[in-house]
């Protein structure tokens, strides 16, 4: 049995769920995911204007406040902290741990190769609309192609301390521990299938032990303290979800419930670059306190495709905000709303979407929201978005005369104008994997 704790969610989770996996009880692996679609392309940004730059800069000093207790203790570390800079990355983990060994996975990053694919009659057809990819061609940023648990594996097998992989699966950072310690080959679906589901699990780190829970939530212990997860895998592909003895939180079947049902399409099928899991085979069993019990898993053979996650440029964007007070707070909104919808048409101003939102009213649930009378308050947003820039800017000065010139009681508008921000949107695309290569370095 190894056990693999999950100390990061996202680029932007609790810096200290990492430090406290390790300090506060026994674990083999600790498994960080800081990517998401969007974060790509901000790295990619960011290379280009320092090559030194590209992923993210909050793993490095982690590991070098963890160096000594991993290496004491014999912790291997697994993480997509790389982005579009894997090398750089693990140079500043050996900068900031230089008694660590360090391997890095390579061959997600497409983006210097996408004319090859275009010129081999690849069209990378938008899996959402089905528009060829030349149609963006120009204002693409990042190209990643998902890469699987294996190449993990074979960096694990050099007897790194700290492996740094790009643009990986999320599932695939504790699926690879499974097939480095017990040795699964690439057509054992079941437990393949297994080990993709448990990172699953994990993936989100404390949304299985009781972070954002629909259940019970103000019973939740401790939430101040959260446990992260922890699974204790078998050989045989079954395993226990678990967090630390004493930490806050909560583990059973329903808190695991509701992160299996997370990002999930066909629950029949799955799809990794490992395998296709079957989400209904699970078997879930509450094994004690703050233990679940997984077993039962099916899967079956991985697609003759690896899919590729593409960030471009798609416009521009603004988004201001304005509080309105009672009395008739949201009547208020509702006619600010309209003036600066008059003035930009009487500007000429031409946008792709105006849209506007009542936070305290509507927000959130739209028209199922429940009526509300006459509200304390009424943050009126409202946002505009399209290609032509100049437009966009124009935008940002018609908010702001409101607090003067339009109904009474406005308040917070102390930012001023609001920023223009380019709009980056996602592609998603499928590609041959014998395309994709990878290969493993170990870096001094």
């Amino acid at each position: 049995m190894i056990r693999i704790a999950n100390g990061q969610g996202f680029w932007g989770d609790w810096l200290e769920a990492p430090v406290r996996l390790v300090e506060q009880g026994p674990i083999d692996y600790l498994v960080l995911d800081y990517l998401a679609e969007v974060t790509m392309s901000i790295l990619q940004k960011q290379k280009q204007e320092d090559p030194n730059l590209g992923y993210a800069r909050d793993f490095p000093p982690l590991i070098g406040r963890l160096s000594k207790q991993l290496k004491e203790r014999g912790i291997k570390v697994i993480a997509n902290a790389g982005g579009v800079n894997p090398v750089a990355c693990a140079r500043a983990v050996i900068k900031a741990a230089p008694g660590l060994k360090v391997a890095v996975v390579h061959g997600d990053d497409v983006f210097d190769r996408l004319d090859d694919f275009l010129a081999k009659g690849y069209e990378m057809r938008d899996m959402d609309t089905g528009e060829v990819l030349s149609s963006i061609r120009s204002r693409i940023l990042s190209a990643n192609a998902y890469i699987g648990a294996f190449p993990l594996a074979e960096a694990l097998a050099t007897g790194a301390d700290v492996v740094i992989a790009g643009r990986s699966t999320d599932t695939a950072l504790t699926l690879a521990a499974m097939v480095h310690e017990f040795g699964w080959k690439a057509d054992d679906w079941d437990k393949l299938a297994a080990g993709t589901i448990a990172g699953h699990i994990i993936e989100c780190g404390a949304q299985c032990t009781g972070g954002n829970c629909q259940l019970d939530w103000e019973n939740i212990p401790d939430m101040a303290d959260i446990g992260y997860p922890i699974i204790e895998a078998e050989p045989d592909g079954s395993f226990t979800v678990t967090k630390h003895s004493g930490s806050g939180g909560r583990v059973n079947t329903d808190t695991v419930k509701e992160q299996l049902l997370y990002e999930l399409g066909d629950p029949r099928h799955y799809i990794t670059p490992d395998c296709v899991a079957d989400f209904t085979s699970i078997q879930l069993s509450d094994s004690g306190p703050d233990r679940v019990h997984v077993s039962g898993i099916r899967g079956g053979p991985r697609p003759p495709t690896l899919k590729l996650s593409i960030s471009f440029t798609g416009g521009w964007k603004a988004i201001g905000t304005l509080v309105y007070s009672w009395p008739q707070a949201l009547p208020k909104a509702k006619a600010a709303d309209r003036i600066v919808r008059q003035r930009l048409q009487k500007l000429g101003l031409q946008f792709e979407e105006i849209y506007t939102e009542f936070f305290g009213v509507n927000a959130c649930h739209g028209p199922v929201a429940p009526p509300v009378t006459d509200p304390p308050e009424v943050q009126l947003r409202i946002g505009v978005r399209g290609h032509d820039r100049k437009a966009v800017d124009r935008f940002t000065r018609e908010l702001i005369p409101l607090v003067l010139n339009g109904p009474p009681g406005a308040t917070a508008f102390g930012e001023g104008r609001p920023p223009v921000r380019e709009i980056v949107a996602y592609w998603s695309a499928l590609l041959p994997r014998e395309e994709i290569t990878t290969s493993v370095e170990v870096i001094s």
